[in-house]
């Protein structure tokens, strides 16, 4: 897997679903729809300043709430490429994972990264770091199984491809 580089948005404790993917929107599971509104009750103009390749920075249980796939979904479409929290919600790590969503717990990483910090990430070795002074931060890397998974743009993906050789 090739290092993802981006720029930092942060978010706090607890960002549940409806944070990410309001559930007004939810009658749509177009992912270009669904990316037109993410994190919008959180920063409402998030859709609109987000850009391919960045990253997102939470603290604790981020995903909580519903189980729905439309959060994991509106922030890949939306262009987030990783998501790095102190925690994650179990279900929302499970969809993140069948889409291809990357997402890296590193508690430490999570307390010091900053709103528009630059980063670059190694999923395989699980380590990120700030671009600026170069610090290093752990996560535990994905197991090579998963890694697939991702590199393949998510289970569907993963199948899909399977079947074909």
């Amino acid at each position: 897997m090739a290092p993802l580089r981006g720029k930092v948005w942060t978010f706090g404790h607890d960002i549940d679903t409806d944070a990410i993917i309001p559930a007004r929107y939810l009658t749509t599971s177009d992912p270009a729809e669904l990316a037109k509104h993410c994190m919008e009750d959180a920063d409402p103009d998030f859709p609109n300043k987000v850009m391919p390749g960045d990253i997102i920075s939470a603290g604790k249980n981020f995903g909580c709430g519903s189980s729905r796939e439309h959060a994991p979904i509106a922030l890949k479409e939306a262009g987030i490429a990783c998501v790095i929290a102190e925690s994650f919600a179990r279900i929302f790590y499970r969809n993140a994972i069948n889409i291809g969503l990357p997402i890296l717990e590193s508690p430490e990483a999570s307390a010091v990264l900053k709103e528009n910090d630059q980063v670059e990430i190694d999923l395989a070795q699980g380590e990120i770091t700030e671009l600026a002074d170069g610090k290093k931060f752990k996560a535990v890397p994905f197991p090579p199984f998963m890694q697939e998974l991702i590199s393949a743009g998510g289970l569907i993906n993963y199948v899909k491809g399977r079947v074909n050789k």
